[in-house]
């Protein structure tokens, strides 16, 4: 595995590192791992204008952190710690696993942690238990895994969206809203899936959502969160796992609904398009 960030600019190194000392800080991992597009070279930072309204998109850090046996960290937990001390321009994405779970998938040749292996940066290493090694999934096998994941998880986010359609016209408005979260998920888990074949284990949209943004551009500007009107949308997706659904005093006009309905629906029709290409890739 690779351990140098030297095809990185100086600012992107400090920040990486700074995002090393920080984990060191709160836990004592086995391992960190820089992926994604800053391991490999092709991470993105673009800024356009539509009409009056700034448009950015800016990949993220990608940071595996493999904890030891006994210490049972969450992703959200680990990645609080560090937000909450460092908000770097970048924005920061931390998934965490043991290091059993990782060496098990790896020699189930669960091709997330494999190109992990294969392509990340190794930025910390406590040096006690090495990554098991794997056999090599041919393209064939990697083409049936995802089209199975898709298959199992786009069919479960268009049911909840056309449940999601059913309830807004009945103005069960709150019903619909934690479906569309629903259906939300599934479509984000989807897309995680064919293009990782890794699943976390969250509901957090906004977690999910970044998780997927390096996959498609045009995936992560169907909620750009670039103004107060985009940001109270995306809240309101947000809202819906758990708001919507206990809390008495959570609202949503039929306006954002639909609004939310239009944006799911363009979010599912995305996610088949590059879903589909990068399935017709393992040929």
């Amino acid at each position: 595995m690779k351990t140098s960030l030297e095809h990185l600019p100086i600012s992107k190194q400090a920040d990486i590192q700074h995002i090393v000392e920080l984990i060191l800080k709160k836990i004592q991992p086995e391992k960190i791992i820089l992926f994604g597009s800053y391991a490999t070279g092709k991470w993105v930072e673009d800024r356009y204008t539509e009409g009056h309204i700034m448009y950015e998109y800016i990949s993220d850090y990608d940071i595996l952190v493999i904890t030891r046996r006994d210490e049972r960290k969450k992703d959200y937990e680990i990645q609080d710690q560090v937000i909450n001390t460092f908000r770097p321009r970048t924005p920061i994405n931390i998934i965490a696993n043991d290091i059993d779970k990782v060496n098990q998938d790896l020699e189930r040749s669960q091709y997330f942690f494999t190109d992990i292996k294969k392509e990340g940066i190794l930025l910390y290493d406590a040096g006690n238990i090495p990554l098991a090694e794997a056999r090599e999934l041919s393209n064939a096998e990697k083409k049936q895994i995802a089209q199975d994941d898709y298959d199992q998880w786009s069919k479960t986010g268009n049911e909840f969206l056309i449940s999601a359609v059913s309830n807004a016209e009945r103005n069960s408005n709150n019903i619909a809203t934690f479906e569309l979260h629903q259906a939300s998920e599934a479509i984000y888990n989807a897309v995680m899936l064919v293009f990782t074949g890794y699943k976390p284990k969250t509901h957090n949209i906004e977690m999910l959502y970044h998780y997927n943004k390096n996959h498609s551009k045009e995936l992560a500007m169907v909620f750009p969160q670039n103004t107060d009107e985009e940001t109270h949308l995306f809240k309101l997706l947000k809202s819906g796992y758990i708001d919507a659904r206990y809390n008495k005093d959570f609202t949503i006009t039929p306006e954002e609904l639909q609004t939310l309905i239009t944006r799911v629906t363009r979010l599912k029709d995305i996610a088949e398009q590059i879903c589909t290409e990068k399935i017709r890739s393992f040929e």
